[in-house]
């Protein structure tokens, strides 16, 4: 399976975890260097920044449009983070330097973009999910990839839903048909929103597939889905697709 170019949005959960950004990086050079992939970009997600921009805002009761900017802000901060850690992933902050980029391995920091064009909604139905959809449309990116700590959308049976469109997902979810929670580390962690409800209308909106893949050190996920001697019914990830 090889593609053109792909967005990949790494989430908190693999950002935050050294062994689990290692894995995932790696596996993304490994795709980059075979040519699997001719043109990656990477998003940062918001991760504990945003965690404590939430606690900030349900206490100090500060605006939407605050929370917006501070949240696509912290995005920003993970993103240069991020660069520090690995030098040799080039940073771009100009969407018309990064769509002559042809052949690259790269980042985006969203929030000069993000501030200047301003179409999303300042809510936080909005996160880095729909940001991530978004930017792949806005940025002529073929595919859109969430790397997260999960292996996709279960169902209330705790079974991965391989393939699932935006408005049954919706439905399954509203009618309780996805697990809800699963204990990690004596903590509960929440499956039945492993993507924001906007990244949901955007899917249909742009008739753009999302992909969840499991970003987590001890997996090969992300090597896995790009293997085309692995068939799909093998692959562990959820796609969801428009109607």
């Amino acid at each position: 399976m090889k593609s053109k170019s792909v967005l990949f949005k790494i989430g908190g959960d693999i950002l935050e975890n050294h062994a689990n950004l290692s894995s995932t990086i790696s596996q993304l050079e490994q795709l980059y260097t075979t040519n699997k992939i001719q043109k990656i970009v990477l998003i940062p997600g918001g991760g504990t920044p945003v965690n404590f921009i939430r606690k900030l805002y349900s206490e100090f009761n500060f605006t939407e449009d605050v929370a917006h900017w501070m949240s696509i802000f912290s995005m920003n901060y993970n993103g240069i983070e991020l660069s520090e850690k690995f030098p040799h992933i080039k940073p771009f902050e100009s969407s018309r330097k990064l769509k002559k980029e042809s052949r690259s391995f790269c980042l985006f920091l969203p929030f000069q973009f993000l501030k200047k064009k301003d179409e999303l909604p300042h809510s936080w139905e909005v996160t880095s999910d729909s940001i991530a959809l978004y930017l792949t449309k806005k940025l002529g990116i073929n595919t859109c990839i969430l790397i997260k700590e999960v292996d996709g959308i279960l169902n209330n049976n705790n079974q991965i839903i391989r393939e699932i469109s935006a408005s049954h997902f919706n439905n399954m979810r509203q009618s309780g048909k996805i697990s809800q929670f699963k204990v990690v580390n004596n903590h509960l962690k929440t499956l039945s929103r492993p993507v924001d409800p906007y990244v949901l209308y955007l899917i249909d909106k742009y008739k753009m597939p999302c992909v969840i893949l499991n970003g987590a050190s001890k997996k090969r996920r992300i090597l896995e889905f790009f293997d085309d001697k692995i068939s799909s019914e093998e692959k562990i990830c959820t796609v969801i697709k428009s109607i």
